[in-house]
């Protein structure tokens, strides 16, 4: 089996809703960064990762990159793991109050344009294909796996803080939970 870590990224510049789209991370990010990077070095051999995934999002590749630049290897991109998809119609402002909405119920009575549930597929899908990999996503990203590795329909199966990391093992093709990653003691930042 291997090992996977599912990391949220650090904490951005601007929060959700606010008016930069795609914000880097503040001062306290990056050394949310560095930190998730040393307690990710710091794991015995076999359970060091080798890969670094991130999702296209600035605070995510921004968050990866101590930790590939110690390793020595690029940042893989992955879209798959990247913000829960808005439905088209949305516009930047009305975007809040959908996520809002969407946190209080289940995948499947999520409003929007697509099958909710079969991104959290994917994304399962994703990480069952990599091995010792330390993977930068979102807070919902990260509930999308988490509640289907738990086998609960909620949206928020757990509030993950800002670095929070999650510990998965694969197979190669299925996934398991070890560990759930550090909560968030407030709302989603």
């Amino acid at each position: 089996m291997a090992r996977l870590y599912l990391i949220r990224h650090g904490k951005p510049s601007a929060t959700w809703g606010g008016h930069d789209d795609d914000p880097g991370l503040d001062e306290m990010g990056q050394a949310q960064a560095r930190a998730a990077r040393d307690w990710l070095l710091s794991r015995p051999g076999n359970e060091r990762p080798t890969l670094v995934v991130s999702s296209p999002l600035r605070r995510c590749r921004e968050t990866a990159e101590p930790t590939a630049q110690a390793l020595g290897v690029a940042v893989e991109i992955d879209p798959v793991v990247g913000e829960i998809p808005t439905p088209k119609a949305l516009t930047g402002e009305e975007r809040p109050a959908w996520l809002r909405n969407a946190f209080q119920g289940t995948w499947q009575a999520i409003d929007g344009d697509m099958d909710y549930d079969a991104w959290r597929t994917d994304i399962i899908a994703s990480l069952a294909a990599r091995g010792h990999t330390a993977v930068f996503s979102h807070y919902v990203a990260i509930n999308a796996a988490v509640s289907r590795l738990l086998g609960v329909d909620e949206v928020l199966a757990f509030k993950p803080d800002h670095t929070s990391i999650t510990v998965l093992e694969t197979d190669g093709q299925t996934v398991q939970l070890i560990e759930k990653g550090a909560e968030a003691t407030t709302g989603v930042l």
